[in-house]
């Protein structure tokens, strides 16, 4: 494999699998958020810079029967020329000839996005004939799509086998993801603290499993965190909780207890008679909630332990949110959360945020800017820390 950053893209066609997975407004399918979009900036810019032309692969969305003007790559074909300053073609479809005398007329410095590669089944099936009507379009192949890295797709792993070691590489999003990843799991300053937050423990057993092996610390909070109260005798009303992972949660704690792994759990709690911003709310002990009632954000005892631990980390990992925050009633304790993980950053540590929740909080609570790095790739991140093999990786490699 090549090094995407020496490699020299003058009169090349490279073949970049983007993900612009981006929401649409549905009534005029403007770009909401173009986070994604620009992350892929720095590769296409790298190989216009060069003199090459891009031939840019994506899906957006997830089409059931074919062709969905919902789902159609044209609606960002004028917002990529905005923000690329590049000429800028559609292809109304991701292969055949006409897309293919597309990829061949392009010059230097121009780019072609071709439809939602999403539209043909055989996509998402890893068909390797698809794959391979795909790598006609160019010379090269850069993966840039780290957030469907853990996918065996055509488009993201089988298509690479079209392209001998020297032609195929991953982009300048995907390296730096890669080696944010390593930062966390394999160059690891001490403490590490990894905070685990969302609503179902059944989500993140197997990452919670992992970090045990490397974390020294590890806040749980969100919804899992009821089912871990119950676990150890608490009373948590209406509180989310799954009773077939009571089990799990012991089995975790008592591991972590063997292996020297502090687990934090919310010692408080914000409680509502309602799931509803309207909702009747007070503060209790976590494992004190009364029947009809249910914990939707951790309360300020427990934001105060967690900030501690967190400003005295040097590596930090954040992957899902403390109580529903998207609720101002509910957002306190994931603010919180998001100003100590930013804190800690600007006095040296190392953080990784990563999950569509968290890094929707951090913007949200404006602290994105002073984290060190905020992952695009919610499951492939998951599934890195899970210890699994990412497909859209290892097949660059191979």
């Amino acid at each position: 494999m090549t090094p995407f950053s020496t490699y020299d893209f003058k009169d090349r066609k490279a073949i970049v699998r983007v993900d612009f997975n981006v929401p649409l407004s549905k009534e005029t399918f403007k770009i909401t958020d173009d986070k994604r979009m620009q992350a892929a900036l720095p590769t296409i810019n790298k190989i216009i810079s060069d003199g090459g032309s891009v031939i840019l692969l994506s899906h957006l969305g997830r089409p059931k029967n074919g062709p969905e003007n919902a789902f159609s790559l044209k609606h960002l074909c004028e917002h990529l020329s905005i923000i690329s300053g590049a000429k800028v073609f559609f292809s109304p479809d991701c292969i055949g000839s006409q897309t293919e005398q597309a990829a061949k007329n392009l010059k230097g410095g121009e780019i072609l996005l071709v439809e939602n590669v999403r539209f043909y089944k055989e996509e998402t099936k890893g068909d390797i004939s698809f794959a391979q009507k795909l790598a006609k379009l160019g010379d090269c192949f850069v993966n840039d799509a780290f957030g469907t890295a853990h996918r065996a797709h055509s488009s993201t792993t089988q298509i690479a086998a079209s392209f001998d070691n020297k032609d195929k590489m991953c982009g300048l999003l995907m390296d730096a993801e890669i080696e944010s990843a390593k930062k966390v799991m394999e160059q690891t300053k001490r403490p590490f603290t990894a905070i685990v937050g969302g609503a179902k423990v059944s989500d993140k057993v197997l990452i919670v499993e992992n970090l045990m092996k490397k974390a020294d610390h590890i806040i749980i909070g969100g919804g899992m965190a009821y089912t871990f109260k119950k676990a150890l005798g608490g009373n948590i009303g209406n509180s989310l909780c799954e009773d077939e992972r009571i089990e799990t949660c012991k089995t975790i704690l008592e591991n972590a207890a063997k292996k020297g792994v502090q687990i934090h759990l919310p010692i408080d709690s914000v409680i509502a008679d309602t799931f509803s911003a309207t909702a009747q709310t007070s503060i209790v002990n976590s494992a004190d909630i009364n029947e009809g009632w249910m914990g939707l954000d951790i309360g300020p005892k427990a934001s105060k332990e967690f900030t501690a631990v967190i400003k005295a980390s040097k590596t930090i990992l954040w992957n899902g949110p403390m109580g529903v925050f998207e609720m101002g009633p509910f957002e306190s304790g994931t603010k919180a959360i998001a100003d100590a993980v930013a804190n800690a950053t600007q006095s040296g540590a190392y953080s990784l945020i990563g999950g569509g929740d968290s890094a929707a909080a951090a913007k949200k609570f404006g602290v994105v800017d002073r984290i060190s790095h905020v992952s695009t790739g919610g499951g492939a991140l998951l599934e890195y820390f899970e210890g699994k093999v990412l497909p859209g990786i290892a097949a660059i490699y191979q």
